[in-house]
């Protein structure tokens, strides 16, 4: 092989590794109740969107809250956390892939109590919703995206 073909088929070997890298899937940490059915229901909605998923079944998610900032009114039934951002409750994996495109100056996105039609709350029933985003300056939410019907 010619030392120009060589060098050619190393840059391209270099380029696709590179672009594989660079797709590769957010890893998220899922913090949740050992017997909660709607959080492995929400895992299943994240890995079916491509996310790479560690899931912790967690007796004391209180103190997992509160060690990442979670307000108590902003509060739901599991905590994750995704290149530094805290996602909590049953939040849409498309509102968490903008998040990472987008990289607003915010904690996190949440989804206040656990709305039925929202990922992992398929129970027929489909309640309005939003995602909300919070600063660690002021908990004061902010809306993020609604979901009406």
């Amino acid at each position: 092989m010619s030392q120009n073909r060589l060098i050619k088929y190393f840059a391209i070997s270099l380029l696709a590794t590179y672009s594989l890298s660079a797709l590769a899937a957010p890893t998220i940490d899922v913090h949740s109740d050992p017997n909660c059915g709607c959080c492995s229901a929400w895992v299943s909605h994240l890995e079916e969107a491509g996310f790479d998923v560690n899931h912790h079944r967690d007796d004391d998610l209180r103190s997992i809250k509160m060690a990442n900032g979670v307000p108590p009114e902003l509060a739901s039934c599991h905590t994750a956390i995704v290149e530094g951002y805290v996602i909590e409750g049953h939040v849409p994996a498309s509102d968490i892939q903008r998040l990472l495109e987008e990289q607003p100056e915010v904690v996190g996105l949440t989804v206040p109590g656990m709305p039925h039609g929202s990922p992992g709350m398929e129970t027929g029933r489909v309640d309005d919703y939003a995602v909300l985003s919070w600063t660690r300056n002021d908990s004061t939410p902010t809306i993020f995206s609604e979901y009406t019907q």
